[in-house]
């Protein structure tokens, strides 16, 4: 049985350790935890953490132009939290006083029997909801990529939310939408939540005729697309999330993975995946942007070298409001347009950094459970969620794709959008204060590991 081992170290020098049994629910699938743990394996982060036009691969990845009631006491780093795998105990426990992340860690390598051979019926029972297309269309096409990428995202959106309603104690609205134009999605919110203001994770999968005008977007990327009678058949699926904490020691998350293709005059289809995961934390701490940004990089160094430190740069200049001379955040990884060296690799290494979503971010959270912050210090968050709102609606192409895509579900595409933000006037940190640190940063994008 997997077991999720919540450690905890006291002021003696003995460790004492809490195993929490992980519930299963009566089809026997794990909760969220056993999901993580499944394709986790334990490791100790460095105990050295510090303190507190783009060039890209030659893969055929394009060039870019341009305080709580239900809070658990995980104190800091020390403190960790332990995710790990299956019916052998607990590997280890934490050294007292050691200050460092206890990480779970994807498994180097990750099987395709493991992942996508399981009973598509039995994998659909613990999602937020059935999926959006059939179950007996997904088992008559479980070998095609429109349906391994949706079992991905549906899974990805699952443990996703479980996780985030374990630490906030809440629960998620889940509302299914249907376009008529072909396909749907799945949009599950949380909002007012104990830690959480407003937290969405979102699925659509939804297919049709490209309009001129989303046509024109992609061709300005570098896409020929030939289409026939004026029509060119598409399908898009993908999984997004933005999360808004209330507390301003918690970082803003995104992410979103996606896959596309379109079917051209002669038959041909064009496919091509994209996505990314960001952090954009209001005030900065090292040791949460070193680790957010270690298992990204991890994920990445698994397919090729050159993933993340190309799309690391890549996602800084993704995430860049023009207007303002900074960035949306610290950054993480960002790529799109991906269609080599084959269309299983990329899938592998698309999965690979779905699967990172929950432990590059939650212990990040969990490590600030009790930070106590100021008025001026929630000022400040309001002040920076105000620049968060600026580039979703002016630059985000996911926004432009979904306002320009016939029978889009608007509540769904403006979902990213924080329950407040503010705008001050001619607003300007005073200098040497930890606003205009992270004024700095954003301004000045650095190296993180």
């Amino acid at each position: 049985m997997t077991s999720l081992a919540l450690c905890t170290i006291n002021s003696s020098t003995r460790s004492i350790a809490r195993l929490c049994r992980v519930s299963h629910s009566a089809h026997g699938t794990a909760d969220v935890h056993s999901f993580v743990a499944r394709y986790s394996t334990l490791r100790n982060c460095s105990a050295s953490l510090p303190r507190g036009k783009c060039s890209f691969i030659k893969t055929g990845t394009r060039q870019m132009c341009q305080s709580s009631p239900r809070r658990i006491s995980l104190g800091r780093y020390g403190k960790g939290v332990f995710l790990a795998a299956g019916a052998a105990a607990v590997t280890g426990v934490l050294a007292a006083g050691v200050s460092h992340f206890q990480r779970a860690e994807m498994a180097t390598k990750i099987s395709r029997v493991e992942e996508e051979d399981g009973d598509i019926r039995e994998r659909c029972k613990s999602f937020m909801s059935p999926p959006v297309t059939d179950i007996k269309l997904l088992e008559q096409r479980k070998d095609e990529m429109s349906t391994r990428m949706e079992m991905l995202i549906m899974e990805t959106q699952s443990a996703f939310c479980r996780a985030l309603e374990q630490v906030d104690g809440g629960s998620f609205r889940v509302d299914r939408w249907s376009r008529k134009e072909g396909g749907g999605g799945i949009s599950c919110v949380m909002q007012d939540g104990k830690i959480f203001e407003k937290a969405g994770v979102n699925v659509s999968v939804v297919y049709g005729n490209l309009t001129e005008e989303a046509a024109r977007q992609m061709r300005s990327r570098g896409k020929i697309l030939k289409g026939k009678d004026g029509k060119l058949p598409f399908r898009a699926m993908g999984v997004s999330s933005v999360i808004h904490p209330k507390n301003p020691h918690i970082p803003t998350v995104h992410f979103n993975y996606r896959y596309f293709e379109i079917e051209e005059a002669d038959g041909t289809k064009q496919w091509w995946f994209g996505g990314g995961t960001d952090l954009t934390p209001v005030y900065i701490d090292l040791e949460d942007a070193t680790h957010f940004h270690k298992t990204l990089k991890e994920a990445c160094d698994k397919h090729h070298p050159k993933y993340y430190p190309d799309f690391k740069k890549w996602c800084d200049n993704y995430f860049y409001i023009r207007h303002r001379g900074e960035t949306r955040g610290i950054g993480g990884i960002f790529f799109d347009d991906l269609d080599s060296p084959d269309q299983d690799e990329v899938f592998n290494f698309v999965r690979s950094c779905a699967k990172t979503v929950v432990p590059c971010y939650l212990p990040i959270v969990y490590k600030h459970l009790n930070d106590s912050f100021t008025p001026e210090e929630k000022d400040w968050q309001q002040v920076r969620r105000g620049r968060y709102v600026e580039f979703n609606l002016v630059y985000d192409r996911g926004v432009k794709f979904g306002l320009a895509t016939p029978g889009s579900r608007i509540e769904s595409i403006l979902m990213s959008l924080p329950l407040t933000a503010r705008w001050e006037y001619m607003h300007e940190p005073t200098k040497g204060t930890k606003e205009a640190e992270m004024l700095e940063i954003l301004r000045n994008p650095k190296q993180w590991i």
